[in-house]
């Protein structure tokens, strides 16, 4: 390994090159790594999604063919959701901050965590790979069409497969750190909000990732050797396929949002100077939709011929969900009322996620609804709601991170006016992309389609133009990231937590001596006592 026990050096200047960070073991490093490959990995399905939207400018044939369309259709979905947004939050910032957060010099198994790292990048290549002769099935997979395609669904399938185990060991490593290292004080109910979000995920990654796992092995064992699980020529049943499936895949979505919840939680209150209100009802509602959302994934399939009384008990569940999540949004708005709230970049994107996220929400109701759900089923409406939960929440989440813990990361600092220029564009793009399709579900246009009806023509124009908006909001904020403005202080926004009483960027082991916690972390009537 090329890591030195040197405190004087911070994580950036402690060995260069590329052998000095693929097999580094600073957990740092490695979430520098994740950021950078879920960046790429971004920029891929945002350019196929482009393509997808362009396509959709008029009926008919615009630019690509009907085969290509399903093939960037099932490259974004599937780049999109395995590459980017599963490991997205929780992996990259996740690795940054946790240790930092709880006074740690790394996570528990930094090993483990480096070879998680190279899974990742193993079950990547193997997903990619399979461009070579690329799939169509969309990122879902559904049999019996997976079964019978004679595209290269075992490959991609495999890829997945592989990048679950990433999943599951850097699950098992967070969960470990923050019960055996946290520092001394720093008592569970004195952790810090990201961590309790972090902690909820890790614990979703390590109980649904097998279930996918084990499906996407069975499916491979369907096409390669014939058995019967999923074909009902041979016996077996499709709509098993999806149970399985979504009993993972319903989880997932709070593997993704989880963690934005948890950045929205800790951007809040440094930018309302405030304490974070409700700071046990935050912490155990994560938990709470951790839990629940093991027990809804039956509402994906209100239509596939399940018993009445499961649909019902499946609809009433769904509603369940909604009450953890609405208590987090009620306490971020309570703690910002009578604040001193200053609009920096990170806090406009941690308002745009409220509100972006509460109108996936709330239609998200309509598609627990039984009879609703039997008209929105496979519209547009679903794509938009999904969006609206995905890009609204998780995504925006993820820029209120890049910005807020820019300095801490680089030692920079980046030009607030520009990133503030590049968030209008984005939060404008976004919702001209979006808001037309929960129109077009409405009218009945079905999601997935090459084609449409010429009534549908003018709405998805306005979507297509959307995406242009949305691409060079994203240009022009990742020209403001690129183009710093200057040396950082050790702490610009004042915060207390943790993570900000160190210098920026952090030393290569963070900590001299192991801090002594003595006050909350949202506590801003004292300090933080600790020797960094």
């Amino acid at each position: 390994m090329t890591d030195h026990h040197d405190f004087d050096k911070n994580y950036l200047e402690n060995g260069k090159g590329f052998k000095s960070w693929f097999f580094t073991v600073d957990h740092k490093r490695l979430g520098v790594m994740y950021l950078w490959a879920i960046g790429i990995f971004f920029v891929l399905a945002a350019i196929a999604s482009f393509l997808i939207r362009f396509e959709h400018l008029s009926p008919g044939q615009t630019i690509i063919s009907a085969q290509t369309y399903n093939v960037l259709f099932t490259l974004h979905g599937a780049v999109m959701v395995f590459l980017f947004i599963v490991p997205g939050v929780a992996a990259s910032f996740g690795n940054f901050l946790i240790p930092l957060m709880i006074g740690a010099r790394d996570v528990i198994f930094p090993k483990l965590n480096l070879y998680s790292f190279w899974i990742y990048c193993a079950g990547s290549l193997i997903l990619l790979l399979s461009l070579a002769a690329p799939v169509d099935t969309g990122w879902t997979f559904y049999t019996p069409y997976s079964i019978d395609t004679g595209t290269n669904v075992i490959l991609v399938t495999f890829g997945v497969f592989v990048l679950g185990f990433s999943s599951i060991l850097t699950g098992i490593n967070f969960i470990v750190s923050m019960h055996k290292l946290r520092a001394p004080g720093l008592t569970w109910d004195r952790l810090p909000l990201f961590c309790w979000a972090a902690y909820a995920t890790s614990l979703l990654q390590v109980l649904a990732t097998p279930v996918v796992g084990i499906t996407l092995l069975l499916l491979i064992g369907e096409r390669y050797f014939g058995l019967g699980f999923f074909d009902p020529a041979k016996g077996g049943d499709p709509v098993l396929f999806q149970h399985f499936f979504w009993f993972y895949s319903h989880p997932a979505v709070y593997i993704m949002i989880l963690p934005a919840m948890g950045i929205i939680s800790e951007v809040i209150p440094v930018f309302s100077r405030k304490p974070i209100f409700g700071y046990k009802a935050i912490a155990y509602s994560s938990l709470a939709i951790a839990l629940i959302s093991f027990l809804v994934w039956g509402h994906h399939m209100f239509t596939s011929g399940q018993s009445k009384l499961i649909n019902i008990i499946f609809s009433v569940i769904t509603f369940a969900v909604a009450v953890p999540t609405a208590i987090k949004v009620f306490n971020w708005l309570w703690t910002m009322y009578k604040g001193s709230v200053e609009l920096s970049a990170a806090m406009l994107y941690s308002l745009a996620f409220i509100f972006l996220f509460t109108i996936g929400g709330l239609t998200g109701l309509f598609l627990g609804a039984l009879a609703a759900d039997v008209h929105l089923h496979d519209t547009y409406f679903v794509v938009a709601h999904m969006h609206y939960v995905m890009i609204g929440g998780t995504v925006f989440g993820l820029f209120s991170a890049i910005h807020f813990w820019y300095p801490k990361m680089w030692g920079k600092m980046f030009d607030e006016f520009k990133a503030k220029i590049a968030f209008t564009l984005i939060f404008i793009g976004f919702n001209v992309v979006f808001f037309p399709q929960f129109i077009l579900g409405t009218q009945g246009m079905p999601r997935r389609y090459f084609n449409y009806a010429p009534e549908f023509e003018t709405l998805h124009q306005l979507s297509t133009y959307g995406t242009w908006i949305l691409g060079v909001g994203f240009i022009y904020m990742l020209y403001t990231l690129f183009k710093p403005v200057g040396a950082a202080d050790s702490n610009p926004y004042r915060s207390v937590s943790l993570e900000w009483q160190m210098p920026s960027p952090p030393p290569t082991l963070n900590f001299k001596e192991i801090p002594t916690v003595t006050t909350s972390t949202y506590d801003y009537g004292t300090k933080v006592e600790q020797e960094a």
